[in-house]
């Protein structure tokens, strides 16, 4: 009986480990977003400085089982083998729930999930008490739940999220009328008293935040700092302004560059000191389950369905060693995770400045807000007197560069809006820890910088619509996150009771398998995310840079035909609709990758030195070329695709063979301008172009055959259209093709003979 609950309790400790990487990549949006996104200071530099506030804050923490102290549910009600299922089901839900957010790059909340698994466990097993032992009474059910508590962190949720997006857009509104974007000017005269006020809202941050859950900081202190709020900050803000001061006029130090630096290091501290239980915490409590059983099974042989759960009510505190290997597994989980990285984007792509790639798609709901909320900014601006609006645009002005390029590298946002990001999310966290309330550090951080964006006019008429639909998909997932953490966690907590032993085995192996199996996928996906950046840099300023990435994105996009053609005709030959229809899904990809470079030709010709402005228009014409030639083949794959999702007669043997020798030539044509322009052997473009005539001549034979076939033998006007159309396409990309290499040879060769 022992040896099936050692196991379970193995199994938990397991899944704790993966739930702490799963939980430690959602959760570093809070604490990396901002340095991440100004690029105060370098990656390895930020990544060690959170690495600190992490290790810190988990070897540190008092690693409390907070959740159960609160009474989510009563375990006093439930007996150790239901405690013990409703903990796998729990465990088993978030690493699922977690995984799946890091997988889609969306920030949600530990917090909320961990909460809301242990509400739909308990749930589902005091249903069945109740039902097994006082005949289906769920007015019972409040016995069992503190219902309470749920109201209490659903309402904490909706305040934290509209709180944190009005404050945040207040003070960012204001800090950008004092500094404007020309910041550097006005930190001379009042750098050291926004130092001073930023240094202290963090250093109050962490004694409230951080350091209330550390053992070693008695409750006399944490008292002490309760009780005169008001003279630490006082004291504190008299302190740090000549701190400010005296770094910024002796030693030349950029003050906002440090307020980010320790913002970083506060809001990692208090991520791991308060957060780790939303990790381990649950297995931490099964096993203190499991010795209090033991002993008394060791005592009175008290067995598993017997034996109340009342001592486990009260504090569970956790082994050093335990919070020393925990705080080991977050840090290496924050320098190795790829979707920490993809979660930090999210967050950082919608507070962006200015324009670039949009991930999210609008919706009628964003594109209604965004209307009106327009029409509420004319309003307000038609009754503002002319001086104050004139006066107010120049504060709003930014920096001529900031248009001239839109490099990789560039930040996303100044040092300005990242200091008021972490100094806003540290006094709300602060203050709403203070009374008690149940805040997520995820939502207030992400709702201030959402908030800070929409004040700095990063989120304009060019890009509004697309962020607001982002920001509305993450809320709606934090509310997804309640109630899919509640339901599953419900279902496997009873799908756990009924199957047994084999039902826990099939359950953990399925949520091991789905995150390894999503680990991989989402490696593949990174790896196709860095080679699209790299393909869509719109950083190149010389012509060199211009020959070079053009040149890469020709290769690019002629790759990407090359193959899609090829399969096409295959699948289309032996008629198969799967592979077609996957086809059909890639080319918009292909036709994603060239329409990101159009989006990004504004960005090219600012960036272009004055004695590069000519190349221009190659620029466009090249884009125009390669949209073409993704056009013919999109038009190729979706009419094959149609014509056998439709159900037509497969074309005739000769047809697809006559595709196949054009499939062939294709293929050694495309192979050598591959080779061409991977290799940069640009003198090889005079032999592919005299190839040209002998290719269009083969197709035009094609087409009149397929003419001749028509008068004698064709008895299917479908496989007709779908025949010409599939030639006249690649006599179109056949010929785009060699427009394009005409285009680049001129280009090269003008290029050369100025170099020279």
């Amino acid at each position: 009986m022992e040896d099936v609950y050692v196991i379970m309790l193995v199994a938990l400790f397991a899944l704790a480990v993966t739930d702490l990487v799963v939980g430690v990549s959602n959760d570093a949006v809070n604490f990396l977003n901002s340095a991440i996104g100004s690029k105060a200071v370098s990656m390895r530099t930020i990544m060690i400085v959170a690495s600190l506030g992490v290790a810190v804050g988990a070897i540190f923490s008092s690693g409390l089982m907070e959740v159960a102290r609160k009474g989510i549910f009563m375990p006093g009600e439930f007996y150790f083998d239901e405690i013990m299922i409703i903990f796998m089901a729990v465990m088993i839900t978030d690493v699922l729930l977690l995984d799946f957010f890091n997988s889609l790059g969306l920030p949600t909340s530990t917090t909320v999930s961990i909460v809301f698994e242990l509400l739909g466990a308990a749930v589902s097993m005091a249903v069945i008490k109740i039902y097994t032992q006082t005949n289906g009474d769920l007015g019972l059910l409040g016995g069992y739940i503190n219902t309470a508590k749920a109201t209490e962190i659903i309402a904490g949720i909706l305040l934290a999220v509209v709180v944190a997006f009005v404050i945040g857009t207040l003070v960012q509104y204001v800090s950008r009328l004092i500094f404007s974007f020309q910041y550097e000017k006005k930190m001379k005269y009042v750098g050291s008293l926004f130092g001073g006020f930023s240094l202290t809202a963090i250093f109050y941050f962490i004694l409230i935040k951080g350091l209330k859950s550390i053992p070693f900081i008695s409750d006399s202190f944490n008292d002490y700092v309760n009780t005169h709020t008001l003279l630490i900050v006082v004291l504190g803000f008299v302190l740090f302004t000549a701190i400010s001061q005296l770094l910024m006029s002796v030693f030349k130090a950029n003050i906002l560059r440090i307020i980010i630096v320790i913002g970083t290091f506060a809001l990692a501290l208090a991520f791991a000191g308060n957060d780790l239980v939303n990790f381990i915490g649950v297995p931490i409590a099964a096993w203190q389950s499991f010795n209090l059983w033991q002993a008394a099974y060791e005592t009175s042989g008290a067995l598993p369905s017997n034996f109340l759960m009342e001592g486990l009510s009260g504090k569970v505190p956790t082994p050093e060693l335990l919070l020393v290997l925990a705080g080991g597994v977050m840090v290496a989980t924050l320098w190795f995770s790829s979707k920490a990285r993809s979660v930090v984007d999210t967050g950082i792509n919608l507070a962006r400045q200015g324009e670039g790639v949009e991930r999210f798609d609008p919706n009628f709901l964003s594109r209604g807000i965004v209307r009106y909320s327009v029409l509420f900014g004319n309003a307000v601006t038609a009754v503002l007197p002319e001086a104050m609006k004139n006066r107010i645009e120049t504060k709003f002005d930014k920096p001529v560069h900031h248009l001239r390029s839109k490099r990789i590298d560039a930040p996303a946002f100044d040092m300005v809006r990242a200091s008021v990001n972490l100094v806003v999310a540290s006094v709300l966290i602060s203050f709403g820890t203070s009374l008690k309330l149940p805040l997520s550090t995820t939502y207030v951080t992400f709702m201030v910088a959402m908030g800070s964006s929409l004040a700095d006019r990063a989120w304009d008429r060019e890009s509004a619509v697309y962020r607001v639909a982002g920001v509305l998909n993450v809320i709606g997932g934090w509310f997804v996150t309640a109630i899919v953490a509640f339901s599953a966690a419900a279902i496997f907590g009873l799908i756990i009771y009924f199957g047994g032993s084999i039902a826990l085995a099939v359950l953990i192996i399925l949520a091991l398998v789905v995150v390894v199996r999503s680990g991989i996928m989402h490696s593949r996906r990174a790896k196709e995310e860095r080679n699209r950046k790299k393909f869509n840099r719109s950083d190149i300023i010389t012509i060199n840079e211009i020959t070079s990435e053009t040149s890469e994105n020709i290769s690019n996009v002629i790759r990407g035909i090359n193959k899609m053609y090829t399969k096409t005709v295959d699948h289309l030959g032996y008629y198969d609709l799967s592979k077609l229809k996957k086809s059909y899904k890639k080319i918009e990809k292909l036709e994603a990758d060239v329409d990101e470079l159009k989006g990004n030709i504004f960005y090219f010709i600012k960036s272009l030195e004055e004695d590069s402005v000519e190349a221009s228009k190659f620029y466009i014409l090249t884009i125009d070329y390669l949209q073409d030639m993704v056009q013919s083949i999109s038009f190729i794959t979706r009419n094959s695709y149609n014509h056998v999702h439709n159900n037509h007669k497969n074309l005739k043997f000769n047809q697809i063979r006559d595709l196949k020798k054009v499939d062939e030539k294709m293929q050694i044509l495309f192979d050598e301008i591959e080779d061409t322009f991977d290799n940069n052997e640009f003198g090889n473009i005079d032999g592919i172009l005299s190839e040209k005539q002998q290719l269009l001549d083969y197709v035009s034979e094609l087409i009149q055959k397929q003419i001749t076939r028509i008068r004698t033998s064709e008895t299917s006007p479908k496989n007709t259209k779908l025949y010409f159309g599939v030639l006249l396409e690649t006599k179109d990309l056949i010929s785009s093709t060699m427009s394009l290499l005409q285009l680049f040879q001129e280009f090269y060769n003008e290029a050369r003979s100025t170099t020279y």
